[in-house]
């Protein structure tokens, strides 16, 4: 099981938020890049990289941090949050990172997620962010009325291969992982799922690990110090 660290984007920082809410954030860093550097030296292979305000505004303000960060070498550094258009995409292919997250373009314009599927293939990977069962988007502002199950299956079919599905109600708690949800996904599908909020312990990674997952990423628990990042890739394996 791969494990991706994790960093957001706020303002050029990195921040957390507490159950995805904006109002809630906490600054770890002013300089993301350095935060990367630290993961990499750490033996992080992987990163998760995601742009808060392009996630809620659809317009991004901290993508030349984001790029800077993913010219690190050794890292191989997927980004999220407010690409939805295929510009945006290439933009960010091109620029170093390794694959690039779709969230709510997947959700409100399956046309556009086929195409780029069809076009870029294991590159794109969907944002599953999930609240109370149903799929949440433009930031987690906004919960549908999809089911969390329901679309998924639309992403199997459409040939998607790899999701990263967060359970919201576990995001920055440090209470423990929906290591059921995630389960539950990874049997019913034939999909590489990566688990995301609320990995806090080892246990948390082997209990991913164990339930056959592609990957798990952690981000509060790294920042916090409940969690060793060297540890947390040795238990993956």
């Amino acid at each position: 099981m791969k494990i991706f660290p994790a960093i957001d984007l706020y303002d050029g920082m990195a921040v957390r938020l507490m159950h995805g809410e904006y109002s809630r954030m906490t600054v770890y860093s002013d300089t993301p890049e350095l935060k990367a550097m630290e993961f990499r030296l750490a033996g992080a292979e992987y990163l998760h990289l995601v742009d808060l305000q392009g996630a809620r505004d659809g317009v991004s303000k901290n993508f030349d941090k984001a790029a800077e960060i993913a010219r690190i070498p050794g890292l191989k550094t997927e980004l999220g949050g407010g690409i939805r258009d295929e510009e945006t995409v290439k933009r960010a292919l091109d620029v170093g990172f390794f694959r690039v997250i779709l969230g709510t373009s997947a959700m409100e314009d399956p046309d556009f997620l086929a195409n780029m599927v069809a076009k870029y293939g294991e590159k794109i990977v969907v944002g599953v962010d999930v609240r109370s069962g149903f799929v949440a988007v433009r930031g987690w502002t906004h919960v549908s009325q999809v089911e969390c199950f329901d679309f998924v299956s639309r992403l199997a079919d459409m040939g998607v291969k790899t999701i990263m599905c967060t359970d919201i109600s576990k995001d920055g708690a440090m209470n423990g992982t929906n290591v059921e949800l995630f389960k539950s996904l990874n049997d019913r599908f034939d999909l590489d799922v990566i688990a995301s909020g609320g990995v806090t312990t080892l246990d948390d990674v082997r209990a991913l690990r164990d339930a056959g997952l592609a990957g798990a990423t952690i981000g509060r628990a790294l920042y916090a110090g409940k969690i060793d990042l060297k540890e947390a890739i040795e238990a993956a394996k």
